[in-house]
């Protein structure tokens, strides 16, 4: 069909190899599967009244897309009308099978009939709907033919027709051969496979004007909000290219290239492609006849501009900061202040780079307000508030300034920005350690209707935002110990964004975490320390971390220290805050193994104070815990119960699981240390209340599978059951603490010298 349509209805002017003329001056074709379209049209203005309300309003919202698509195999086209009316598609496959088996003579008088719909007092069809401007077009497409060209267009609605009866014949020649069972399973199949896209949106010839333009704006609307709806990139492309072989100058198609090719992150095909759109936007005159004298120089500004983006986005920052310099220069010329508040957005971002500029931020929000750049304003704002919470500003400040920039937001639609909010406001809370106001804004977002709804019945987008909310709620619900249904939340994310997908590699990264800690959790420190490689490969600094993690588990205490002082180094040098005051703890922790317990007290306090500045609370209430630890170790057991009724109260309100059994295990081994001290009656109140706790503490342990923890608090009830007299009690604890540690071996570490 393609080899048909570039003989018969292009016949572009060429210059050296040039295309000077626009394939798409011609508004519409004729072709075997308009035809089919034209003979439903006809079919359904005869049934008139037999057709009930029902079936007469699917068929109408069926019609829509059937005019806007691509050309689609008649197999498909009757599968789609028979869900809206059976009795319809088969008096069209008979009309299209006499047409198709008669002369062509038959072909001449349906095309003349057509022109009946418009006649008479109250016509079938009127000329200015879209199914009256639908057959106007195809009745001037069809006289404008030759009579070869009328006969070549017989020929391929007969081919048309007769590869659907072929594919019907095997279909029945297959349905024969299989007993009821396979049949029932291959109808299931195939209802299944009714959906794909590539298949409804694909196609192997030219498209008209329309359809190229339906067709771009749906891939580049699924595109940036449901990626997984939108053809692969290979057949995306595929489609682009032979969209581009009958119109190299369709600049748009260019663009939905470059797209397509940021999604496999290839960079030539991008850069490619992006200059190609901009090239065909200057020699196409689109943008000059839009804004005057000024287009062909807005079009090379924003060019410039978009180069800049794309050099940053793979990393090229030096290359970028030359395309970005272009583009001011351009901008300035032509005194154009919005193309410049772009310009200074990207500046702000490849000066992040290198330094903190909140200067160039603040600069930037106020000039976009003043010039009415909500966008542009709302996400300087963002990314305001992201740098100060990571400089460690108080909470209400930040959840201010959000709420100005929401007010923004719903004043002006922008739906995707209200999304890219929620989830900052998630992420601000994880990281202060608020787990519960979170997890509330989590659900909020989850539980919101987007503006923008690409699909009928489908009221959110598989946008960024939804994917960092998800993954930190699978996160959340790891930590609280349900882990089946942080598994569902992952299985869920894997089927929104696919691993091809550009979202995909935030939840590979919060999955591969999960596994981790679940796998230290059990003990099987050789599959955590698999899991190390796809954590680096996703996040460096997350992976040498956790590499020095399983080292500290499997006693390689020395390597564990000199992969961590590297670790804090660099953290320091790129100022991650978050992960200082982890690395710091772990140091600690190290040195409380190698009993250099008054070592460890500097490195605390240095955590300790730095969680203080940033406002990291939850982390600070760790670190007191660790600091309750170490004046356990040193003997002062009364201050370190102290300080752990100060500390305790946020860990047990928003913290894991995991931690609030460790908290209430050094609640339990402080109490113990203090009541030796205690006249009798007290110490024994002191014991049943450090029973309680490790009762408490073991239930904790449990809900996360933490097998190691368990042994040791199981050996230190027992140790406490035997000191007041409870031998039942004792020996139940002695049995399952033999169980846990026959599975797993101390190490040679002593049992009661960690506190995590």
């Amino acid at each position: 069909m393609a080899s048909v349509h570039e003989s018969l209805y292009f016949n572009p002017m060429m210059t050296n190899g040039v295309v000077h003329a626009n394939v798409f001056g011609i508004k519409d074709w004729v072709t075997p599967y308009k035809m089919a379209l034209l003979v439903l049209l006809s079919e359904l203005g005869r049934a008139g009244a037999q057709l009930g309300l029902l079936e007469r309003r699917r068929l109408n919202r069926l019609l829509l897309p059937l005019l806007q698509g691509p050309d689609m195999p008649l197999s498909r086209l009757r599968k789609a009308i028979e869900e809206s009316c059976p009795h319809l598609a088969s008096s069209v496959h008979i009309r299209l099978k006499l047409m198709a088996e008669g002369e062509l003579k038959d072909m001449e008088q349906f095309f003349d009939d057509l022109s009946d719909s418009f006649t008479g007092t109250e016509p079938e069809v009127h000329k200015t709907s879209v199914v009256g401007l639908f057959l106007r077009h195809m009745i001037l497409a069809y006289n404008k033919l030759s009579f070869s060209q009328v006969y070549k267009l017989y020929t391929a609605l007969q081919q048309y027709f007769q590869n659907d009866e072929k594919k019907n014949g095997i279909d029945e020649s297959d349905m024969e051969l299989t007993n009821t069972e396979e049949l029932e399973g291959k109808m299931e199949k195939e209802e299944l496979d009714v959906p794909l896209r590539e298949e409804e949106i694909s196609c192997s010839g030219p498209l008209s004007q329309k359809q190229a333009e339906y067709f771009l704006s749906q891939q580049a609307s699924l595109l940036k909000n449901d990626e997984t709806k939108a053809l692969t990139p290979a057949s995306l492309q595929k489609e682009l290219n032979n969209l581009l072989k009958f119109n190299p100058d369709f600049a748009e198609a260019h663009y939905l290239s470059y797209l397509n090719s940021l999604r496999v992150q290839d960079v030539f095909s991008s850069t490619h492609s992006l200059l190609h759109y901009f090239d065909r936007l200057i020699l196409t005159g689109a943008e000059s006849k839009s804004n005057g004298d000024e287009g062909y120089g807005r079009s090379l500004r924003y060019a410039a501009l978009n180069l800049a983006a794309l050099h940053c986005r793979f990393g090229h920052y030096q290359q970028a900061e030359l395309a970005l310099q272009e583009a001011i220069r351009i901008a300035q010329e032509s005194n154009d202040h919005v193309c410049l508040q772009h310009c200074l957005s990207w500046l702000y971002i490849l000066e992040q780079k290198i330094f903190d500029s909140c200067v160039l931020l603040e600069h930037s929000v106020n000039k976009s307000l003043h010039f009415g750049l909500p966008y542009l304003a709302s996400l300087g704002i963002q990314s305001l508030v992201q740098q100060r919470a990571f400089a460690g500003k108080a909470a209400n400040k930040l959840m201010d300034a959000l709420k100005d920039s929401d007010l923004l937001h719903w004043k002006h639609s922008l739906s995707e920005l209200i999304d890219i909010s929620i989830a900052q406001k998630t992420a601000i809370w994880r990281l202060y350690g608020r787990s519960t106001m979170a997890l509330q804004q989590a659900q909020t977002l989850l539980s919101m209707n987007s503006l923008e709804a690409v699909n009928v019945g489908v009221q959110q987008n598989n946008t960024e935002s939804f994917a960092v909310v998800l993954c930190h709620l699978a996160e959340l619900h790891a930590e609280q110990g349900y882990f089946a249904a942080a598994s569902e939340i992952l299985k869920h994310l894997k089927e929104r964004f696919p691993p091809n997908s550009q979202h995909a590699q935030l939840w590979m990264l919060f999955d591969q975490k999960i596994q981790f800690e679940r796998a230290m959790n059990d003990g099987r420190y050789h599959i955590a320390d698999s899991l190390v490689a796809g954590i680096t490969a996703l996040n460096s600094i997350e992976g040498v971390y956790r590499k020095a993690i399983v080292l500290k588990a499997q006693n390689q205490m020395s390597e564990a220290h000199k992969l961590l002082q590297k670790l804090l180094i660099h953290c320091q040098k790129i100022k991650n805050t978050e992960m200082v005051i982890s690395v710091l703890l772990s140091v600690a922790e190290l040195y409380w193994r190698s009993s250099c317990h008054t070592i460890a007290l500097p490195v605390l306090l240095q955590a300790l104070a730095l969680s203080r500045e940033y406002s990291l609370q939850y982390l600070a209430s760790e670190t007191v815990l660790n600091l309750a630890f170490s004046q356990l170790i040193l003997g002062i057991p009364e201050q370190a119960l102290n300080i752990l009724h100060t500390a305790i109260e946020p860990v047990l309100a928003h913290g894991a699981v995991l931690d609030k059994g460790c908290a209430m295990f050094l609640v339990a081994k402080c109490q113990v240390a203090s009541a030796a001290s205690y006249t009798p009656e007290k110490k024994i109140e002191a014991l049943e209340s450090a029973i309680l706790n490790l009762n408490e503490a073991k239930t904790y342990f449990a809900k996360v599978d933490c097998k190691e923890q368990l042994r040791d608090v199981l050996y230190f009830q027992a140790r406490l059951f035997h000191t007041l007299g409870k031998t039942q009690e004792r020996n139940k604890c002695a049995m399952l603490f033999r169980q846990l540690h026959q599975e797993l071996p101390a190490h040679g570490v002593p049992l009661i010298n960690a506190f995590k």
